[in-house]
Protein backbone atom coordinates (compact mmCIF):
# COMPACT_ATOMS: atom_id res chain seq x y z
CA UNK A 1 0.00 0.00 0.00
CA UNK A 2 2.87 2.41 0.77
CA UNK A 3 3.99 1.73 -2.89
CA UNK A 4 0.62 2.21 -4.23
CA UNK A 5 0.00 5.70 -2.13
CA UNK A 6 3.56 7.06 -3.48
CA UNK A 7 2.23 6.57 -7.10
CA UNK A 8 -1.45 7.82 -6.78
CA UNK A 9 0.71 11.21 -5.53
CA UNK A 10 2.34 11.69 -8.58
CA UNK A 11 -0.63 11.57 -10.70
CA UNK A 12 -2.42 13.89 -8.04
CA UNK A 13 -3.39 17.40 -9.36
CA UNK A 14 -0.41 18.85 -7.38
CA UNK A 15 1.67 17.37 -10.22
CA UNK A 16 -0.43 18.28 -13.26
CA UNK A 17 -0.48 21.62 -11.65
CA UNK A 18 3.05 21.89 -12.24
CA UNK A 19 3.10 20.62 -15.59
CA UNK A 20 0.50 23.23 -16.19
CA UNK A 21 3.13 26.05 -15.28
CA UNK A 22 6.02 24.76 -16.94
CA UNK A 23 4.65 24.43 -19.94
CA UNK A 24 3.30 28.26 -19.30
CA UNK A 25 6.90 29.45 -19.60
CA UNK A 26 8.53 30.43 -23.20
CA UNK A 27 10.45 27.88 -25.04
CA UNK A 28 14.09 28.55 -24.35
CA UNK A 29 17.35 26.65 -24.20
CA UNK A 30 20.69 26.19 -21.86
CA UNK A 31 23.13 28.31 -23.97
CA UNK A 32 26.10 28.84 -21.16
CA UNK A 33 27.11 26.75 -18.05
CA UNK A 34 29.14 28.53 -15.16
CA UNK A 35 30.89 27.61 -12.14
CA UNK A 36 32.49 29.37 -9.69
CA UNK A 37 34.25 28.20 -6.62
CA UNK A 38 36.74 28.96 -3.90
CA UNK A 39 39.49 26.85 -2.72
CA UNK A 40 38.99 26.54 0.87
CA UNK A 41 36.99 28.52 3.93
CA UNK A 42 39.79 31.17 4.29
CA UNK A 43 39.80 32.36 0.42
CA UNK A 44 37.16 35.25 1.04
CA UNK A 45 35.86 37.10 4.15
CA UNK A 46 32.80 34.73 4.27
CA UNK A 47 32.96 30.52 4.12
CA UNK A 48 33.51 29.44 1.22
CA UNK A 49 32.73 25.55 0.81
CA UNK A 50 30.48 25.46 -1.62
CA UNK A 51 30.73 25.01 -5.82
CA UNK A 52 27.60 27.78 -7.77
CA UNK A 53 26.19 26.66 -11.02
CA UNK A 54 25.57 29.22 -13.39
CA UNK A 55 22.39 28.05 -16.50
CA UNK A 56 22.28 30.86 -18.80
CA UNK A 57 19.28 30.47 -21.36
CA UNK A 58 18.63 32.22 -24.67
CA UNK A 59 15.82 34.44 -23.23
CA UNK A 60 18.30 35.88 -20.80
CA UNK A 61 17.03 34.21 -17.77
CA UNK A 62 19.83 32.38 -15.27
CA UNK A 63 19.44 29.79 -12.85
CA UNK A 64 21.79 29.23 -9.82
CA UNK A 65 22.87 25.62 -8.29
CA UNK A 66 25.14 24.90 -5.37
CA UNK A 67 26.71 21.66 -4.43
CA UNK A 68 29.86 21.40 -1.65
CA UNK A 69 31.95 20.40 -0.73
CA UNK A 70 34.79 18.64 -3.59
CA UNK A 71 34.48 21.93 -5.34
CA UNK A 72 37.34 21.53 -8.03
CA UNK A 73 35.94 17.58 -9.00
CA UNK A 74 32.37 19.01 -9.07
CA UNK A 75 33.15 21.84 -11.08
CA UNK A 76 35.46 19.61 -13.19
CA UNK A 77 32.41 17.13 -13.59
CA UNK A 78 30.14 19.81 -14.35
CA UNK A 79 32.62 21.11 -17.74
CA UNK A 80 33.25 17.58 -19.10
CA UNK A 81 30.53 15.29 -18.88
CA UNK A 82 27.57 17.49 -17.88
CA UNK A 83 27.94 20.31 -19.99
CA UNK A 84 27.67 18.64 -23.18
CA UNK A 85 24.77 16.67 -22.27
CA UNK A 86 22.75 20.36 -21.05
CA UNK A 87 23.75 22.71 -23.14
CA UNK A 88 20.69 23.35 -25.77
CA UNK A 89 18.29 21.56 -23.78
CA UNK A 90 14.94 22.66 -22.85
CA UNK A 91 15.51 23.89 -19.23
CA UNK A 92 11.59 23.29 -18.02
CA UNK A 93 12.24 19.48 -18.56
CA UNK A 94 13.43 19.18 -15.40
CA UNK A 95 12.34 15.11 -14.56
CA UNK A 96 13.65 14.48 -17.78
CA UNK A 97 16.82 15.93 -17.43
CA UNK A 98 17.34 14.52 -13.89
CA UNK A 99 16.53 10.73 -15.08
CA UNK A 100 18.90 11.61 -17.92
CA UNK A 101 21.84 12.48 -16.02
CA UNK A 102 21.01 9.96 -13.23
CA UNK A 103 21.21 7.27 -16.03
CA UNK A 104 24.39 8.56 -17.13
CA UNK A 105 26.14 9.17 -13.81
CA UNK A 106 24.98 5.63 -12.98
CA UNK A 107 27.21 3.98 -15.42
CA UNK A 108 30.04 5.25 -13.49
CA UNK A 109 28.41 4.15 -10.13
CA UNK A 110 26.12 6.99 -8.79
CA UNK A 111 26.83 8.50 -5.83
CA UNK A 112 29.68 11.24 -4.51
CA UNK A 113 30.16 13.72 -7.39
CA UNK A 114 28.08 12.57 -9.54
CA UNK A 115 25.01 13.28 -6.95
CA UNK A 116 26.41 16.28 -5.85
CA UNK A 117 26.20 17.81 -9.34
CA UNK A 118 22.72 16.36 -10.16
CA UNK A 119 21.70 18.03 -7.20
CA UNK A 120 23.47 21.36 -8.14
CA UNK A 121 21.65 21.34 -12.04
CA UNK A 122 18.35 20.54 -10.51
CA UNK A 123 18.21 23.59 -7.81
CA UNK A 124 19.54 25.65 -11.06
CA UNK A 125 16.84 24.64 -12.82
CA UNK A 126 14.23 25.16 -10.21
CA UNK A 127 15.52 28.58 -9.53
CA UNK A 128 15.63 29.37 -13.47
CA UNK A 129 12.25 28.26 -13.96
CA UNK A 130 10.72 30.46 -11.32
CA UNK A 131 12.88 33.60 -12.50
CA UNK A 132 11.19 32.86 -16.17
CA UNK A 133 7.78 32.60 -14.76
CA UNK A 134 8.65 35.28 -11.97
CA UNK A 135 7.41 33.05 -8.97
CA UNK A 136 8.61 31.98 -5.77
CA UNK A 137 10.09 28.50 -6.32
CA UNK A 138 7.43 27.44 -3.55
CA UNK A 139 4.60 28.40 -5.41
CA UNK A 140 5.50 25.96 -7.75
CA UNK A 141 5.99 22.88 -5.89
CA UNK A 142 2.33 23.28 -4.25
CA UNK A 143 2.44 27.09 -2.32
CA UNK A 144 2.10 27.86 1.51
CA UNK A 145 1.68 24.72 3.73
CA UNK A 146 4.12 26.41 6.77
CA UNK A 147 4.34 30.26 6.42
CA UNK A 148 6.55 29.96 8.68
CA UNK A 149 9.49 27.56 9.32
CA UNK A 150 10.62 26.78 12.72
CA UNK A 151 14.74 26.48 13.03
CA UNK A 152 17.26 24.76 15.46
CA UNK A 153 21.14 25.87 15.80
CA UNK A 154 24.12 23.72 14.42
CA UNK A 155 27.36 25.13 16.64
CA UNK A 156 29.29 26.10 13.53
CA UNK A 157 32.26 28.37 15.46
CA UNK A 158 31.57 31.27 16.03
CA UNK A 159 32.31 32.79 19.58
CA UNK A 160 31.88 29.85 21.95
CA UNK A 161 33.13 26.20 21.97
CA UNK A 162 29.82 24.00 22.24
CA UNK A 163 31.99 21.33 24.45
CA UNK A 164 33.08 24.09 26.85
CA UNK A 165 30.15 26.93 26.87
CA UNK A 166 27.22 25.54 24.80
CA UNK A 167 24.93 27.53 27.65
CA UNK A 168 26.62 31.19 26.30
CA UNK A 169 25.60 29.62 22.31
CA UNK A 170 22.11 28.90 23.74
CA UNK A 171 21.97 32.56 25.00
CA UNK A 172 22.91 33.69 22.20
CA UNK A 173 20.36 31.85 19.96
CA UNK A 174 17.58 32.47 22.41
CA UNK A 175 17.66 36.14 20.96
CA UNK A 176 16.55 34.82 18.04
CA UNK A 177 14.01 32.77 19.33
CA UNK A 178 15.57 29.48 18.77
CA UNK A 179 15.11 27.04 21.66
CA UNK A 180 16.90 23.86 19.98
CA UNK A 181 20.51 23.26 19.98
CA UNK A 182 22.23 20.35 17.64
CA UNK A 183 25.86 19.60 19.57
CA UNK A 184 28.40 16.66 18.51
CA UNK A 185 30.60 16.01 21.80
CA UNK A 186 31.33 12.60 21.48
CA UNK A 187 33.43 13.34 18.16
CA UNK A 188 36.46 13.89 19.58
CA UNK A 189 36.45 10.46 21.23
CA UNK A 190 35.90 8.59 18.11
CA UNK A 191 38.95 10.46 16.58
CA UNK A 192 40.99 9.38 19.25
CA UNK A 193 39.84 5.58 19.37
CA UNK A 194 39.52 5.36 15.53
CA UNK A 195 36.11 4.90 15.55
CA UNK A 196 36.70 1.38 17.33
CA UNK A 197 35.48 1.66 21.20
CA UNK A 198 34.60 4.09 23.49
CA UNK A 199 35.61 3.72 26.98
CA UNK A 200 33.54 5.58 30.18
CA UNK A 201 35.71 8.27 30.22
CA UNK A 202 35.03 9.05 26.58
CA UNK A 203 31.41 9.23 27.76
CA UNK A 204 31.70 10.86 30.58
CA UNK A 205 33.41 13.39 28.36
CA UNK A 206 30.90 13.71 25.83
CA UNK A 207 28.40 14.16 27.91
CA UNK A 208 29.63 16.94 30.35
CA UNK A 209 27.92 19.99 27.46
CA UNK A 210 24.58 18.03 27.69
CA UNK A 211 24.69 17.71 31.15
CA UNK A 212 25.14 21.83 31.70
CA UNK A 213 22.43 22.58 28.87
CA UNK A 214 19.81 20.40 30.93
CA UNK A 215 20.52 21.69 34.32
CA UNK A 216 20.92 25.25 32.87
CA UNK A 217 17.76 25.35 30.50
CA UNK A 218 15.94 22.12 31.45
CA UNK A 219 13.21 21.18 29.33
CA UNK A 220 12.85 24.23 28.10
CA UNK A 221 15.07 23.30 25.19
CA UNK A 222 15.47 20.97 22.89
CA UNK A 223 19.17 18.96 22.37
CA UNK A 224 20.00 17.32 19.15
CA UNK A 225 22.65 15.17 18.74
CA UNK A 226 25.03 14.49 15.96
CA UNK A 227 27.23 11.67 15.68
CA UNK A 228 28.39 12.47 11.76
CA UNK A 229 28.25 8.23 11.39
CA UNK A 230 31.65 8.01 13.30
CA UNK A 231 30.30 4.62 15.86
CA UNK A 232 29.56 0.91 15.23
CA UNK A 233 26.94 -0.55 16.37
CA UNK A 234 28.24 -1.67 19.92
CA UNK A 235 29.46 2.24 21.00
CA UNK A 236 26.21 3.56 19.52
CA UNK A 237 24.33 1.22 21.70
CA UNK A 238 26.56 2.88 24.71
CA UNK A 239 26.38 6.58 23.72
CA UNK A 240 22.40 5.98 23.53
CA UNK A 241 21.89 4.34 27.24
CA UNK A 242 24.34 7.15 28.63
CA UNK A 243 22.22 9.75 26.81
CA UNK A 244 18.54 8.26 28.06
CA UNK A 245 18.53 10.54 31.41
CA UNK A 246 19.16 14.05 29.27
CA UNK A 247 15.86 13.65 26.58
CA UNK A 248 18.13 14.75 23.93
CA UNK A 249 14.98 15.41 21.07
CA UNK A 250 16.92 12.71 18.23
CA UNK A 251 20.52 11.18 17.89
CA UNK A 252 21.40 11.93 14.26
CA UNK A 253 23.25 9.15 12.15
CA UNK A 254 25.17 7.11 14.60
CA UNK A 255 26.11 4.61 12.38
CA UNK A 256 27.32 5.12 8.82
CA UNK A 257 24.39 4.31 6.35
CA UNK A 258 24.26 1.78 4.14
CA UNK A 259 23.60 -1.29 6.35
CA UNK A 260 20.20 -0.43 7.89
CA UNK A 261 19.28 -3.37 9.46
CA UNK A 262 21.78 -2.32 11.91
CA UNK A 263 20.02 1.08 12.65
CA UNK A 264 17.05 -1.13 13.38
CA UNK A 265 18.71 -3.00 16.22
CA UNK A 266 20.21 0.52 17.41
CA UNK A 267 16.42 1.66 17.22
CA UNK A 268 15.88 -1.09 19.26
CA UNK A 269 17.98 -0.82 21.87
CA UNK A 270 17.20 2.52 23.07
CA UNK A 271 14.06 4.98 24.09
CA UNK A 272 15.96 7.79 22.07
CA UNK A 273 14.58 8.72 18.42
CA UNK A 274 16.74 7.87 15.77
CA UNK A 275 17.16 10.98 13.00
CA UNK A 276 18.84 8.92 9.50
CA UNK A 277 19.62 10.56 5.96
CA UNK A 278 22.13 13.36 5.67
CA UNK A 279 24.80 11.38 3.84
CA UNK A 280 22.32 9.58 1.55
CA UNK A 281 21.01 10.11 -1.92
CA UNK A 282 18.69 9.12 -4.33
CA UNK A 283 14.67 7.86 -3.20
CA UNK A 284 16.30 3.84 -3.95
CA UNK A 285 18.54 4.24 -0.75
CA UNK A 286 15.62 6.24 1.17
CA UNK A 287 13.32 2.74 0.59
CA UNK A 288 15.40 0.90 2.11
CA UNK A 289 15.71 3.26 5.07
CA UNK A 290 12.15 3.28 5.36
CA UNK A 291 11.36 -0.55 5.13
CA UNK A 292 14.14 -0.41 7.74
CA UNK A 293 11.16 0.85 10.11
CA UNK A 294 14.71 2.64 12.47
CA UNK A 295 14.06 6.19 11.32
CA UNK A 296 12.26 8.35 13.28
CA UNK A 297 12.83 11.95 11.23
CA UNK A 298 14.31 11.63 8.13
CA UNK A 299 16.73 14.00 6.99
CA UNK A 300 18.34 14.88 3.75
CA UNK A 301 20.35 17.40 1.99
CA UNK A 302 19.57 19.09 -1.10
CA UNK A 303 22.84 19.30 -2.42
CA UNK A 304 23.91 16.13 -2.15
CA UNK A 305 20.23 13.53 -2.24
CA UNK A 306 19.92 14.87 -5.48
CA UNK A 307 18.52 18.21 -5.31
CA UNK A 308 15.09 19.43 -4.95
CA UNK A 309 13.14 17.15 -7.76
CA UNK A 310 14.24 14.54 -5.29
CA UNK A 311 14.00 15.87 -1.70
CA UNK A 312 10.06 16.42 -2.69
CA UNK A 313 10.05 12.47 -3.69
CA UNK A 314 12.06 11.14 -0.51
CA UNK A 315 9.59 13.43 1.59
CA UNK A 316 6.61 12.20 -0.12
CA UNK A 317 7.51 9.01 0.67
CA UNK A 318 8.48 9.68 3.98
CA UNK A 319 4.99 10.88 4.13
CA UNK A 320 3.36 7.54 3.52
CA UNK A 321 5.78 5.88 6.25
CA UNK A 322 3.83 9.20 9.20
CA UNK A 323 7.37 10.39 9.43
CA UNK A 324 8.80 13.88 9.48
CA UNK A 325 11.30 15.60 7.71
CA UNK A 326 14.03 17.80 9.07
CA UNK A 327 16.11 19.28 6.11
CA UNK A 328 20.06 19.29 6.58
CA UNK A 329 21.24 22.93 5.57
CA UNK A 330 25.02 23.00 6.99
CA UNK A 331 26.22 24.29 3.55
CA UNK A 332 26.37 27.19 1.42
CA UNK A 333 23.64 29.71 1.23
CA UNK A 334 22.01 28.39 -1.79
CA UNK A 335 20.91 25.38 0.23
CA UNK A 336 19.18 27.12 2.94
CA UNK A 337 17.37 29.26 0.66
CA UNK A 338 16.09 26.43 -1.39
CA UNK A 339 15.41 24.03 1.67
CA UNK A 340 13.30 26.92 3.04
CA UNK A 341 10.98 26.96 -0.04
CA UNK A 342 11.26 23.08 -0.17
CA UNK A 343 10.07 23.34 4.26
CA UNK A 344 7.52 26.29 3.43
CA UNK A 345 5.68 23.71 0.81
CA UNK A 346 6.25 20.56 2.83
CA UNK A 347 3.26 18.88 4.92
CA UNK A 348 5.53 16.71 6.88
CA UNK A 349 7.87 19.11 8.03
CA UNK A 350 9.55 18.64 11.68
CA UNK A 351 12.20 21.51 11.78
CA UNK A 352 14.93 22.86 9.88
CA UNK A 353 18.90 23.47 10.44
CA UNK A 354 20.25 26.75 10.99
CA UNK A 355 23.85 28.21 11.76
CA UNK A 356 24.07 30.89 13.62
CA UNK A 357 27.42 31.57 12.30
CA UNK A 358 26.09 31.95 8.87
CA UNK A 359 23.25 34.75 9.35
CA UNK A 360 25.38 36.86 11.94
CA UNK A 361 28.89 36.52 10.15
CA UNK A 362 28.78 35.16 6.43
CA UNK A 363 25.94 35.88 4.65
CA UNK A 364 25.73 39.77 5.36
CA UNK A 365 29.15 39.88 3.96
CA UNK A 366 27.92 38.33 0.55
CA UNK A 367 23.99 38.51 0.10
CA UNK A 368 21.99 41.58 0.07
CA UNK A 369 18.90 39.77 1.62
CA UNK A 370 20.23 37.11 4.29
CA UNK A 371 17.24 35.20 5.84
CA UNK A 372 17.90 35.59 9.50
CA UNK A 373 15.51 33.62 12.13
CA UNK A 374 12.84 35.44 14.18
CA UNK A 375 10.66 33.83 16.88
CA UNK A 376 12.97 30.73 16.25
CA UNK A 377 11.61 30.70 12.83
CA UNK A 378 12.15 31.89 9.30
CA UNK A 379 10.25 32.94 6.17
CA UNK A 380 11.03 32.11 2.88
CA UNK A 381 11.61 35.31 -0.07
CA UNK A 382 8.65 36.39 -1.55
CA UNK A 383 11.19 36.71 -5.20
CA UNK A 384 11.11 34.68 -8.13
CA UNK A 385 13.02 31.74 -7.98
CA UNK A 386 14.88 30.89 -5.22
CA UNK A 387 15.54 34.62 -4.25
CA UNK A 388 18.62 34.76 -3.29
CA UNK A 389 20.53 37.98 -3.80
CA UNK A 390 24.11 37.74 -3.86
CA UNK A 391 26.13 41.11 -3.89
CA UNK A 392 28.18 42.17 -7.39
CA UNK A 393 31.28 42.49 -6.07
CA UNK A 394 31.20 38.41 -5.05
CA UNK A 395 31.15 37.22 -8.76
CA UNK A 396 34.36 39.51 -9.34
CA UNK A 397 36.31 37.73 -5.61
CA UNK A 398 40.14 37.95 -7.01
CA UNK A 399 40.27 34.07 -5.30
CA UNK A 400 37.32 33.12 -7.53
CA UNK A 401 37.83 29.89 -9.88
CA UNK A 402 35.34 30.20 -12.46
CA UNK A 403 35.12 28.80 -15.73
CA UNK A 404 32.66 29.15 -18.45
CA UNK A 405 30.89 26.17 -21.38
CA UNK A 406 28.97 27.45 -24.03
CA UNK A 407 26.79 26.20 -26.93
Amino acid sequence: MQRRAFILLLTSPLWQAFALQTRSAPVTKITRIDTIYWKGRDAAPWWPCWTWLRLHTDSGHIGLGETYSRNEAEAALIHSVVAPLLLGEDPRDIERIWSKLYRTFDVQVTGGTEMHVLSAIDLALWDLLGNTLDLPVYRLIGGKSNARVRVYNTCFPLRHDFHTEPEKIMREIEAYGIRAIKIWPFDRAAARNNHEFITQSDLDEGLAPVRKLRDQFGAGIDILMEFHGNWNLTAAIRIAKALEPYHPLWLEDMLLPGNFQQYRLLAEQTSLLLTIGERMAGRMQFQQLFESRAPRFVMFDLCWCGGLSEARKIAAMAETYQLPVAPHTAGGPLLFYASTHFSTAATNLWIQESCQRFYELDWPTMLENPIIPHDGSVTVPELPGFGMQIKPEVWKHPAAVTQTSKL
